[in-house]
């Protein structure tokens, strides 16, 4: 069978928009039992820009008239832009990636947000680098370390990956390649069980100071990158605070949503001699056609929740920008976490997840 393809050379392309492009899918690959990868491209043949270690949410079509809204670091590196990678795990309880498993097929065309996201070397850079990665947390810095071995080879890296058994460590053979191509690229992996027949002889147990000294001996020295399950993450910071590391050169992955601002926060927000009654504002829907109340302390999204308007969100958290939204006139307080570009905000677009009305707003949606 012959494959057509249209090719046009780098210069004759334009950067992927995700206002106005699709993804497609290109290619599902099982890396293990419960974890896949999920290649795209352009559905307009454009290229993607973005750096390594950030993410995309990916708007998927697992029920006729509700679509979720799912956020997956990118396992690919930038250096390669023709097309991103998302390498996924379904849990027991997964919807969207459990449908990502069954359905998602090359030829198949999702709506995406991003790529966005702050965990990146390229936004907290460094000498030398510590990437301490949790199962599936290890996609970011395959990211970054498939970067680096394309662009900057002589980058000096220690890469820790744990795992719950020998086979759940993912791309452990790439990593040992690239090893040999990178000469201050250094590897250890921890798991947590194995059966006497993996024939495993590396270390075993969690990561704790011993093994991290013995991996990393200079691990004070560096700045560290850390992605995985939450209690993964909480234990690796307790780690390095014990051991007197300096935790402004720590960063981590994160996709909980932003905490509640304080009563008091809110109170300095409305404003001084303010009561609550005076400073409810009225948003309004313009492609809805409705208008609502928005008290002190709410959000655009939360309002539009409360009178049945639909905007998707995902994390919540002013971090992924699904609920990018146009406002047609009026102020907002937005405190986002990098989720939207300053670009965007000078278009006049906010994230409805973390943006309270200062006064009457009008929001196209």
């Amino acid at each position: 069978m012959t494959t057509v393809s249209t090719f046009r050379h780098f210069d004759e392309l334009q950067p992927w928009n995700d206002r106005h492009d699709l993804l497609e899918c290109i290619a599902a690959t099982e890396e293990t039992a419960d974890v896949m990868t999920f290649t795209f491209r352009s559905d307009r043949d454009n290229w993607f820009r973005y750096l390594p270690g950030q993410f995309v949410t990916l708007e998927l079509p697992v029920s006729e008239n509700e679509p979720v809204f799912r956020t997956y670091t990118l396992s690919s590196t930038p250096s390669r832009p023709f097309s991103v990678s998302v390498t996924v795990k379904a849990q027991a309880t997964s919807i969207g990636t459990r449908w990502m498993f069954d359905n998602l097929r090359p030829g198949m065309k999702l709506k995406a947000f991003g790529p966005l996201g702050d965990f990146s070397f390229v936004r907290h850079p460094g000498e030398k680098y510590l990437f301490i990665s949790g199962g599936s947390g290890i996609t970011p810095m395959m990211s970054m370390i498939r970067w680096m071995a394309d662009c900057t080879p002589q980058a000096d890296v220690a890469f820790i990956s744990c795992a719950r058994t020998p086979d759940d460590l993912l791309f452990k053979t790439e990593l040992e390649c690239l090893a040999a191509q990178m000469p201050k690229l250094s590897l250890g992996f921890i798991v947590k069980n194995h059966n006497p027949r993996d024939g495993w002889h590396g270390l075993r147990g969690r990561i704790d100071a011993a093994r991290l000294s013995l991996l990393t001996p200079d691990f004070r020295e560096r700045t560290v990158f850390c992605c995985g399950p939450e209690p993964f993450m909480r234990g690796v910071r307790d780690m390095l605070k014990v051991c007197g590391f300096n935790m402004d050169r720590y960063h981590e992955e994160s996709f909980q949503p932003a905490a509640a601002p304080a009563a008091e926060e809110l109170a300095v927000r409305a404003g001084p001699g303010e009561t609550d009654a005076d400073a409810v504002a009225t948003v309004t829907f313009t492609m809805a056609g409705k208008d609502a109340k928005c008290p002190p302390g709410q959000t655009i999204l939360q309002t539009a929740r409360a009178i049945g308007v639909r905007i998707g969100a995902a994390c919540e958290g002013g971090l992924c920008g699904t609920c990018r939204i146009m406002k047609v006139s009026g102020e907002v307080d937005m405190r986002h976490n990098g989720g939207i570009l300053d670009e965007e905000i000078e278009e006049g677009y906010i994230l409805a997840c973390c943006s309270q009305p200062i006064g009457d707003v009008s929001i196209e949606a």
